[in-house]
């Protein structure tokens, strides 16, 4: 596998960073695999510009940062007007069809309607970041769903799981 690199970026308020540290921990607690998870959002509380670099690895990783990943997660016109163009050529950028226009990129541009799909085949959307989490799943191909599922049941309130799986679920229909 070498290495992968995603950034997932957004606004503060949209669960970027949950949904990273989720993928993070599955990969390590339940994939035996190496990975990385750093963060950064502008000062407003929600709405501030919000990025969290992962890296996934089969060996030990020496630098924490993203500078041309593998897979962009944008799900803002701000976070994809600053950061489509750091994507590796041939590599794959997911957004929602609702939040962002796309422009041209040496990238493969996925436009998902995560946002209305999850609203209305959920029916809450508080779990926008996790129906985002199972398109990366399906994409990336780096962590079973089952490992996913696991790290909901152990840090999730009992009553957002099955909402979480369901969302999940959808994410990755919608790939």
């Amino acid at each position: 596998m070498d290495i992968y690199k995603i950034v997932f970026s957004g606004s503060g308020g949209q669960g970027i960073i949950t949904a990273a540290i989720i993928f993070a921990e599955a990969t390590v607690v339940y994939n035996k695999l190496h990975a990385i998870q750093v963060q950064s959002y502008g000062p407003e509380a929600r709405g501030g510009a919000t990025r969290s670099d992962v890296i996934i690895s089969d060996e030990k990783i020496n630098y924490p940062k993203v500078s041309v990943p593998n897979l962009l997660v944008c799900l803002t016109q701000e976070s994809y007007n600053k950061f489509s163009n750091i994507v590796m050529p041939g590599g794959i950028i997911i957004t929602d069809l609702k939040y962002v226009v796309i422009s041209k990129s040496d990238a493969t541009q996925l436009e998902l309607p995560m946002y209305d799909t999850v609203v209305e085949k959920v029916g809450n959307p508080i779990c926008f970041n996790t129906c985002m989490l199972g398109a990366v799943v399906k994409i990336s191909n780096l962590v079973k769903v089952e490992s996913i599922i696991k790290v909901f049941e152990n840090k999730m309130p009992q009553k957002f799981i099955e909402m979480n799986k369901k969302a999940l679920k959808v994410g990755m229909e919608l790939v």
